[in-house]
């Protein structure tokens, strides 16, 4: 049951990464309710586990999961990043159509 419910994890993080890569639009809710139900199901399942004693099988599921999620935190990180910036370039925008340009260095054309 643990491994089913490490696998199912995988499978939504790198759903949610493939997606991320491709462009492709996808229901953030969802993959979040998804992950977050995961790590509630993890929780409950490993509670008296002894991480000195993880046999192999799992011990291979939870380095499987440690690799998809560490792309992926780079893939969000890249796309947190994308947006910053073109919140920045709108906002400036923004700011430049409302400026009458009287306290700016620049005269408006």
């Amino acid at each position: 049951m643990l491994i089913a419910s490490l696998k199912r994890l995988e499978a939504t993080v790198a759903a949610e990464t493939e997606a991320l890569l491709s462009h492709r639009p996808f229901d953030q809710e969802a993959v979040n309710l998804r992950k977050s139900q995961s790590l509630l199901e993890l929780t409950r399942l490993t509670r008296g586990l002894d991480p000195e004693r993880v046999p192999p099988d799992i011990a291979d599921q939870l380095a499987r999961l440690s690799l998809a999620l560490n792309r992926n935190q780079g893939v969000v990180g890249q796309h947190l990043r994308a947006v910053e910036e073109i919140s920045e370039i709108v906002t400036q925008a923004i700011r430049d159509s409302e400026s009458d340009g009287t306290y700016s260095g620049h005269p408006r054309r």
